[in-house]
């Protein structure tokens, strides 16, 4: 990306949510307090990482990474990573991350009194196809307390991050579940700006529902535009 493309491009106010959120209260020490300083991308930064070996043949089914199964409902997740003309993207690294069906990470810095499942580590990745799709089979998370405020709970939802053509592009989001009922007291989803929320609610796909063994949801990414999801980090 060159210099002048970096100064045509501004960070939506509608979309991202703002980097000081008052009811998120670790955003008040971690955003940072100055601007930022811009430093030259050399070779090492903008070169294309060698993803394509990073791929292991269960990466993408969290539910077949140890001896047994893990405890909870099954679910697929599916969805495509578009630009901002809705053109595919291919050969995206896409990584996930989640607590497992109770709520709990298998984290050393979780210690909440839930379970962890011994066939769970919440772990999975995978590469975009030539059409842009990606897809993950796993355990649907359980909410859990978070240390915020008062009765403080989490909606269910599952990490991701997509990695780019070079070291230095990665996006950081979060996929939440339909019509949950904790949406309304979880600071982190209400810091996004009203209109964009529903950007990061999963729909249930009843055709890619399989029988008898997982339920289905649908979750497109998009990178940039009118109907761009909601990232963590700002854009470079």
């Amino acid at each position: 990306m060159t210099t002048a493309q970096q100064t045509q491009y501004v960070r939506p106010r509608d979309t991202h949510p703002p980097l000081d959120s008052p009811g998120y209260k670790s955003t008040g020490i971690r955003h940072p307090g100055q601007a930022p300083i811009v430093v030259p991308q050399r070779l090492t930064e903008v070169t294309g990482p060698l993803l394509h070996g990073t791929i292991g043949p269960n990466d993408h089914d969290l539910t077949r990474q140890h001896a047994e199964e893990p405890q909870g409902q099954r679910i697929i997740v599916t969805g495509r990573v578009l630009d901002s003309d809705g053109r595919p993207v291919p050969d995206t690294l896409v990584e996930v991350w989640q607590a497992n069906a109770a709520g709990r990470y298998a984290h050393k810095a979780d210690d909440w009194a839930a379970p962890l499942d011994p066939n769970f580590t919440g772990g999975g990745r995978v590469l975009t196809n030539s059409l842009g799709e990606y897809s993950f089979t796993t355990v649907k998370p359980g909410a859990y307390p978070w240390g915020n405020h008062h009765n403080a709970w989490r909606p269910a939802h599952i990490h991701f991050s997509l990695f780019g053509q070079a070291f230095t592009q990665r996006l950081v989001t979060q996929m939440y579940f339909p019509d949950d009922p904790l949406f309304a007291y979880d600071p982190i989803f209400n810091s996004v700006p009203e209109n964009a929320r529903h950007r990061m609610v999963s729909t249930f796909d009843m055709d890619a529902t399989q029988p008898a063994w997982a339920l289905a949801y649908r979750w497109d990414i998009v990178l940039r535009g009118r109907e761009q999801s909601v990232f963590e980090e700002p854009h470079a």
